[in-house]
């Protein structure tokens, strides 16, 4: 089962990484074309995640995210540890941010294809309409 998750993943992400090497982007901070797909090193926190209207940030109190340059994304609070992908794609004209956990609550909340809103060295703002209800479901991290 885990080899058919990796798979999986290997494959979303080579084709995530297509995408964006065809992206015609002109935001220069987020353009893949002058080859910034990268997420700014150093730890993260969310400092916002509003699910449908609904403020949750709370769930994720005490997270650490680290977004590695080779697509990896880990999450940890010092006794627990989350690991998944992230990538940045292209969707509707708008960029994206791919986040994929496999773990449950809360981490599973996060996997989504984020439209990125805001990208810089110390915050990243993200929204989300949800394809089932319409919801808009709103996600920032800020450097740590």
């Amino acid at each position: 089962m885990k080899k058919h998750n990796l798979l999986k993943a290997v494959i979303f992400i080579s084709i995530a990484v297509l995408i964006v090497s065809c992206s015609n982007s002109k935001d220069d901070d987020i353009n893949p074309a002058n080859g910034n797909t990268n997420i700014p090193e150093g730890s993260w926190k969310v400092s916002q995640y509003i699910d449908s209207g609904k403020d949750e940030t709370h769930k994720f109190n005490g997270y650490t995210f680290v977004f590695e340059n080779d697509g990896t994304l880990t999450s940890t609070n010092g006794s627990n540890t989350a690991t998944g992908t992230w990538s940045m794609g292209s969707d509707d004209s708008q960029t994206k941010l791919i986040i994929s956990f496999s773990t449950s609550q809360p981490h599973d909340d996060l996997s989504e294809d984020w439209t990125i809103l805001e990208k810089n060295s110390g915050i990243i703002r993200l929204q989300d309409v949800s394809g089932g209800n319409g919801g808009i479901d709103q996600l920032s991290f800020i450097k740590k």
